[in-house]
């Protein structure tokens, strides 16, 4: 039996796919709770930071938000990944005629759910949908930085701009409300 002739595997979606709005949410009690941690009103404050002058303090609560914005950026990143794959997975399944849908089930014959998001999905997007060309390279981009990101953070990235958690919060809202993404918030703006 031929390879496009057997039928479509399924994968079994775990449900567990964060929401951004819990995202922003974590990501602001954790900065609430760091700021009050290295606050004098902090129950433990004196004894933390015995030694510390009061720039020590404000340095390392910088440090500490630096790195919360940049585990929350990773989270919001990851979330929009999630959002575009399980949208790939159901476009294939659910055999839509748009061209979007026609193009993911040729990749879908091939690669099955070892897609690479930017090469595949991220590509058929520009390509066979009316989405603006400017969107998908903001994507790619974003994700250059969450390549960076998840991967250890060892190598000087070059990324063209800064990122950080709002702004990548941003690019997240317009990625999930525009993209007609099955199984998440549906548009009809880019077929």
């Amino acid at each position: 039996m031929c390879w496009s002739k057997l039928p479509m595997a399924r994968s079994a979606f775990s449900g567990q796919q964060p929401q951004l709005s819990s995202i922003v949410e974590h990501h602001r009690d954790l900065e609430s709770a760091l700021r009050l941690y290295f606050s004098v009103a902090a129950p433990s404050f004196a004894v933390r930071f015995f030694a510390y002058s009061l720039m020590e303090v404000s340095s390392e609560l910088s440090e500490r938000l630096r790195e919360v914005d940049m585990t929350s950026s990773l989270a919001v990143l990851s979330a929009v990944e999630g959002a575009f794959r399980v949208g790939y997975l159901l476009r294939c399944y659910r055999r839509d005629k748009s061209p979007v849908s026609r193009a993911f089930r040729e990749i879908y014959k091939e690669r099955r759910e070892a897609v690479s998001l930017e090469e595949d999905i991220f590509a058929t997007w520009a390509t066979e949908s009316n989405a603006p060309r400017r969107i998908i390279g903001e994507h790619r981009g974003a994700f250059r930085f969450r390549h960076w990101l998840a991967h250890g953070r060892y190598w000087t990235p070059k990324l063209g701009r800064r990122y950080d958690f709002e702004g990548l919060v941003t690019l997240a809202e317009i990625a999930l409300s525009s993209f007609p993404l099955q199984g998440h918030r549906r548009s009809t703006q880019f077929v």
